[in-house]
Order: structure tokens, then C-alpha cells, then sequence
């Protein structure tokens, strides 16, 4: 039996803003409760990434009592979290993926568009709307939430600590956007897992992550650049893929927490 720490937790509730730091949370079956069940699409109802907009970036989240706080600089708006007015039904693009999603009413598409200076729409993923893993990597009929593809993704530590030797300039591990950092192992280690688990929660680790030019953005400034992605290339590409992660989907639904052991045979 092998044992590593999970050291941190994040959500990103609205997709590809800022995330939160979490010292437990509940996991559901399309990943952690409040992660990625938000985003922002374009006039078309296309889904809005840092990849083409990264000025998203400059957009904190934070906790508080009935959901969350938006920031933007100095200016902030409130998010309720899961008891929020229900807007009309659309169909948005994520990817080769049609959901349907609400539109989120009140003040945020003003607010939203004026700062990031297009046209959008914020938009709910209600927990019950279909959204299937690709069947590939799943291991019965889960359902995502509105991230990239896979319900979690978990990084090593010895991961970033490793590519951060090859680097010039260290980058922080908010580039790669993970849902559980764990302490302890070898670099890459987590490519090679099974399944595993983190506390009494068991997960299933199904493929790693292939990244894209959303790792050079600079989380502080929105400011794109060619680092880390261009090193990851030199030893992480396989075929026309660079992987750095691994994306795992939920077998058990319960809660972890900070320091919980990480598992796996």
C-alpha cells in the first residue's frame, strides 16, 4: 500500500475564473460540489475559455455565506450558490458537447461583458442535466459538470516541482488548474494510477491531461507567454498531445479534506 497527503482542494465554480481553496468538499458524481457549474458564453452560446479570452483570469472568486464573491479590481459581485433564480433554458457549445444550461439572471451579463469587453451570458449547469463522460475513459454512465472533459484532476506536487527545475522562471500551480495536490511520490507518478483513493472516497484515474495555451497564462496578470507549455513539450508530448495531470472520474461521493491520506495498491 502506497500512501501520499492531499494538500490542497480547489473549485472553480464559474469556469476558467479564478479558483477557490477548499479545506473540504463533497464529491458528486461530476466532480467536486460547486465545481465548474458556471460559465460564460458568447453570443452564440459558444463557452468562454482563457484560451481565447485571458483577461478571465483577473477574475477572484471567494466563499461567502449564501455563494460566492466575484471580484474584478476593486469592483465585486455576489453569486448565490444553490439557491439561485432559475433563468430561461438555453443550448450552449462546450467543446463537441450541446447542454442545456440556464441562463443566470440579474446584473451579470452587463457586468461581465463591460470587463471583459464582449457580449456574454453567465450560465448555470443544473446537477441533473445529462453531460456523459466520453465513453473511451468511463466507467459505467457518469456525467461531467462543465469542465474540459473529466469530473477531477489531481497533480503531484514532485510533478510542478520537477518541470520547475527545467524552467527558467518557476510558475505557480494555479497554471495547470487542479482539483487535488497531493505531497509525497515521485514526479509523474500519478500517470501511472489506477484507482485510488483519498480518505474513504475511492476514484478511478482514467487519462491523463493533455494541456493547452491556458497553462501560459499568467493568473496575476492575464498576460499570455510561451512557458511552461514549450518545456512540457521537450518531455511531455506523446503524439501531438503535452500531458501534465491526471484526470480521474468519482466512484464514491463522499467528503475529503485537507491532509486526508491518498491511497492506491
Amino acid at each position: 500500500m502506497n500512501t501520499r497527503i492531499l494538500s490542497e482542494i480547489w473549485i472553480y465554480p464559474i469556469k476558467s475564473l479564478g479558483g477557490i481553496r477548499m479545506q473540504s468538499v463533497r464529491v458528486q458524481e461530476k466532480g467536486l460540489r460547486h465545481d465548474r457549474r458556471w460559465m460564460l458564453v458568447d453570443q452564440e452560446h459558444r463557452f468562454m475559455t482563457q484560451r481565447v479570452h485571458p483577461g478571465m483570469s483577473l477574475f477572484k472568486l471567494e466563499r461567502n455565506e449564501s455563494g460566492f464573491t466575484i471580484r474584478h479590481g476593486a469592483e465585486t459581485i455576489d453569486l448565490p450558490g444553490d439557491e439561485h433564480e432559475q433563468g430561461p433554458e438555453l443550448n450552449a457549445q462546450i467543446w463537441n458537447d450541446r447542454v442545456k444550461v440556464l441562463a443566470v439572471p440579474g446584473p451579470y451579463h452587463p457586468w461581465f461583458s463591460s470587463r471583459l469587453g464582449i457580449s456574454c451570458k453567465l450560465v448555470s449547469f443544473p446537477e441533473e442535466n445529462p453531460r456523459p463522460v466520453d465513453p473511451d475513459y468511463r466507467l459505467a454512465e457518469e456525467h461531467v459538470s462543465l469542465a474540459d472533459g473529466y469530473p477531477v484532476l489531481i497533480i503531484g506536487q514532485a510533478s510542478l516541482d520537477d518541470l520547475n527545475r527545467r524552467l527558467e522562471k518557476p510558475v505557480p500551480m494555479n497554471r495547470f488548474r487542479p482539483n487535488l495536490v497531493f505531497l509525497g511520490g515521485e514526479p509523474y507518478e500519478e500517470d501511472s494510477w489506477k484507482t485510488f483513493s483519498v480518505g474513504k472516497n475511492r476514484f478511478a484515474a482514467v487519462k491523463p491531461c493533455s494541456r493547452c495555451v491556458l497553462t501560459t497564462v499568467d493568473q496575476d496578470t492575464g498576460e499570455k507567454g510561451r512557458e511552461p507549455l514549450l518545456t512540457l513539450s521537450r518531455y511531455r508530448k506523446n503524439g501531438e498531445n503535452i500531458y501534465f495531470g491526471e484526470n480521474a472520474i468519482p466512484i464514491d461521493n463522499y467528503e475529503i479534506f485537507e491532509n486526508d491520506e491518498i491511497t492506491w495498491i
